[in-house]
């Protein structure tokens, strides 16, 4: 690749960069001679991408295949209003390229998966893993060790935030902090249990920051370490970390050779997975109205956090979060019939197969959660 020096109109553009001894002249011509792939346009991909736009990163790549939702709004700031129902890649990649028109922005409108993020990652410098979710997170992880590159990552969960540099030399990947995915279900997204709308900003910002420090060689970067912060105590810890000589993957004996799909964890957009249930243990919304009414009504258990009653709620529900099913099922009539339902379907699924697994035969979970009760039966009930 030939290396290019700025242009006459990139001196005052990036005037307060040029002006830090850290960076200067070479250091701003070498972050135009750098490409970043950035994986997830969503809470943290927002600010990672649109601050080394700014920067002016001169390649930055962009993965994901959702679109926009009213949801997203709240956080993610890189799309906007105008961008709900579009491809998020084309939102973000508008609005990356406004923010600086003399950047090259590839977007990837595909999931990020065993069989393309070779070829979607190489050739890039550093890989910047925004994702919220396990599988790609793994994959990220693992593709920037097979390619040699740096991987930026960062994660959040309500008032919690994580950041780290993964995979520079004698420094640890993901998978030497974290060998194994968690079971299916055991950590809640943020679709289920919310996230604080400016963390993302916070965390974000961070992943940007020492990708820059990467691609400059500069300062101290995170690399065995961990960044732990706590936006409601405001409070921040790290912790160091090592490098496992073990590791199944970066390890002088890696046992991961291959890139490896977990498609078992919901979370993937698109391929959100709840457990396989016969459609015998499912109901519908539709069909849950028509039981209601009938002589023998099921007993509803909605697996909600009991904050979210507020929001909606049907009319005679009990509520016993999913957290407490297992300890509560004796309570739970075993000669009655019983619908379990959460806001989307995912908890409700998951407290089912807990009952299943217990003995109980006549219990079922509604199909598509409270929403989708609210947009086919009482439409006056709120979505969220």
């Amino acid at each position: 690749m030939t290396f290019s020096k700025l242009t006459r109109g990139e001196f005052l553009r990036y005037s307060r960069h040029l002006l830090m001894p850290e960076i200067g002249l070479s250091g701003q011509e070498k972050l135009k001679n750098s490409s970043a792939l950035i994986i997830g346009t969503g809470g943290l991909g927002s600010p990672v991408s649109m601050y080394l736009a700014a920067a002016g990163v001169g390649q930055i790549g962009i993965v994901d295949y959702d679109v926009v939702d009213e949801t997203n709004l709240q956080r993610q700031i890189v799309h906007g209003q105008k961008s709900v129902g579009k491809l998020k890649v084309e939102s973000a990649k508008s609005r990356l390229v406004d923010i600086n028109p003399l950047i090259d922005v590839t977007a990837y409108n595909e999931p990020f998966t065993s069989s393309n993020a070779m070829r979607i990652a190489r050739g890039y410098d550093i890989i910047i893993d925004c994702t919220d979710n396990f599988p790609t997170r793994y994959l990220s992880n693992d593709v920037a060790v097979f390619l040699g590159i740096p991987n930026v990552y960062g994660s959040i969960f309500r008032f919690d935030g994580q950041v780290s540099v993964f995979g520079l030399p004698d420094g640890p990947c993901y998978r030497c902090v974290f060998p194994e995915p968690p079971p299916p279900g055991l950590v809640p997204s943020c679709s289920d249990g919310g996230v604080l709308g400016v963390l993302p900003g916070i965390v974000g910002s961070l992943q940007a920051s020492e990708a820059i420090k990467v691609l400059l060689g500069i300062g101290e970067v995170a690399s065995g370490k961990l960044l732990l912060l706590d936006a409601l105590s405001f409070s921040f810890d790290t912790v160091n970390l090592r490098k496992n000589p073990n590791c199944k993957v970066c390890g002088s004996h890696p046992q991961i050779t291959e890139l490896i799909d977990y498609n078992q964890f919901c979370g993937v957009p698109g391929l959100d997975h709840q457990p396989d249930i016969e459609r015998s243990f499912v109901i519908s919304p539709l069909d849950l109205k028509k039981e209601l009414s009938s002589i023998t009504p099921p007993l509803l258990i909605d697996v909600r956090e009991p904050h979210e009653q507020a929001i909606s709620n049907i009319e005679g529900a009990i509520n016993i979060p999913l957290h407490d099913i297992f300890v509560e099922r004796e309570h739970i009539p075993r000669d009655h019939p019983v619908v379990l339902f959460c806001k989307r379907g995912s908890r409700s699924a998951m407290g089912l197969n807990v009952l299943i697994k217990a003995g109980f035969s006549n219990v079922r979970h509604l199909e598509g959660g409270i929403n989708l009760w609210a947009e086919m039966v009482d439409k006056k009930l709120n979505i969220y």
